[in-house]
C-alpha cells in the first residue's frame, strides 16, 4: 500500500485538515506542532516530537549529484528515505529502487508527479510527500495513491469434489467497504492454494444482501492479505487490514469491522488448478458462493465436478504468514 504524506510547513491549518480528511498517512509539521493537528483527528505527524521523527525514523535527502544518491543508498534499510529531487531527474530514483529496494519516498509538487513516482519502472516508490497549498491537489493525489492496488494472479480451478461435513466454527468477515459482484477474498485450507470467495453482494429471497461481508470459511483457513502475507481467519479482528480481490485480479485493501465466529454446518470443496490441489471448508449454505472466470457468483451448494471457479496458487511455503522457500507439505 503506497504512502501519502502531506507537507504543512510552515504550519497551515487548512492543509493539515485536508490531509486528514483525504486519508493521508502522515502530515509533516514544524517542530512542536503535533498537538495542533491531533485536535482535528488521529493522523501520524512528522516532526521531532511526532510519531515519525526526522533523523530517527526518516531521513530527508536532497538529490543533486551521484554522491547524494550514494548517501541515500547507505541509509539503514529499515529507515525511510525521502528524496528531494533538485533537478527532477528520474535516473537517480530508478537507481535507488534497484540498490535500496524499499522505504523510498519522493517529494512531489502535484498529483501528476505523484502518479509518475508510484508507477516508475512498474514497481514505483513506496510513497510521496506532497508539497502544496492547494487543497484540491491533496484530494486528487490521495485518489491516485489510494487507487493503486497490487495485481493478484488468478487461475481457473476445476472442481473435483464436494463433501458435506458436520458442525464447525466459521468466520464471517464484515468489512468497512462495500463490495460488488465478482469481488471477494482469497481463502484456502492451505497456504498453497486459495479460492476467490464471493462477497454477500447478491440479493436472494431469504436474506438481504450484505455487500460489506464475506462468509469466508472455517476458522483454521488462511486468507491472503496485502504484501503477499496470509492470516488465519480466527486471528482477524476489528481494525485489521484484509485484501479484497475481484475476478480480474484487481485488489483493494479494506479494514475489518468485525469477525463473527459461529457454529454452522460445514462443507468441504476441493479443486485442482495448474496441477495443484485447492481446498476449503465453508459454511454449508446456498448464500455462500465462489466466483466463475467470468465474474459470476456460483453457490457452493450447486457445485459439481468439472465446474470452473477462480483461485490463486502459491509456490512457496509460509512461516508466520510470510513466504519462505522451503519444502512444505499440507494435506
Amino acid at each position: 500500500m503506497k504512502k501519502l504524506w502531506v507537507n504543512a510547513v510552515p504550519y497551515n491549518k487548512e492543509i493539515a485538515i485536508a490531509a486528514l480528511e483525504s486519508g493521508a498517512e502522515a502530515v509533516v509539521l514544524p517542530d512542536g506542532d503535533s498537538e495542533k493537528v491531533r485536535q482535528f483527528g488521529k493522523i501520524k505527524t512528522v516532526e521531532k516530537n511526532g510519531d515519525i521523527k526526522p533523523g530517527v525514523d526518516v531521513d530527508f535527502i536532497d538529490i543533486a549529484a551521484k554522491d547524494d544518491e550514494d548517501k541515500a543508498a547507505a541509509v539503514q534499510a529499515d529507515k525511510i528515505v525521502v528524496l528531494h529531487m533538485l533537478d527532477w531527474t528520474i535516473i537517480p530514483i530508478e537507481n535507488l529502487l534497484a540498490r535500496r529496494g524499499k522505504n523510498i519516498m519522493v517529494q512531489v509538487q502535484n498529483s501528476e508527479q505523484a502518479k509518475l513516482m508510484v508507477e516508475i519502472i512498474e514497481k514505483g516508490v513506496d510513497g510521496v510527500v506532497l508539497n502544496t497549498t492547494d487543497v484540491n491537489e491533496i484530494k486528487k493525489t490521495a485518489e491516485i495513491i489510494h487507487g493503486i492496488s497490487e495485481k493478484v494472479a488468478l487461475v481457473t480451478a476445476t472442481i473435483t469434489s464436494t463433501k458435506q461435513l458436520g458442525m464447525g466454527d466459521r468466520a464471517c468477515l464484515d468489512t468497512c467497504t462495500q463490495m460488488t459482484v465478482g469481488e471477494g477474498m482469497l481463502v484456502g485450507n492451505t497456504a498453497a492454494g486459495f479460492f476467490l470467495v464471493h462477497s454477500e453482494s447478491i440479493d436472494n429471497p431469504y436474506v438481504a444482501s450484505r455487500p460489506f461481508r464475506v462468509n469466508a470459511g472455517a476458522v483454521h483457513a488462511y486468507t491472503l492479505v496485502a504484501g503477499g502475507k496470509t492470516k488465519y481467519l480466527a486471528d482477524l479482528k476489528t481494525g485489521d487490514e484484509v485484501l479484497l480481490v475481484d475476478f480480474k485480479g484487481n485488489s483493494n485493501t479494506a479494514y475489518l469491522g468485525r469477525n463473527k465466529i459461529e457454529k454452522r454446518p460445514m462443507i468441504l470443496v476441493e479443486a485442482e488448478a495448474e496441477g495443484e490441489p485447492i481446498s476449503l471448508v465453508l459454511q454449508n449454505a446456498e448464500t455462500i458462493r465462489l466466483v466463475s472466470p467470468e465474474g459470476k457468483a456460483i453457490s457452493i451448494t450447486s457445485l459439481k465436478p468439472g465446474d470452473k471457479v477462480l483461485g490463486h496458487i502459491e509456490k512457496t511455503g509460509r512461516h508466520f504468514g510470510m513466504q519462505v522457500d522451503e519444502t512444505l507439505i499440507e494435506k
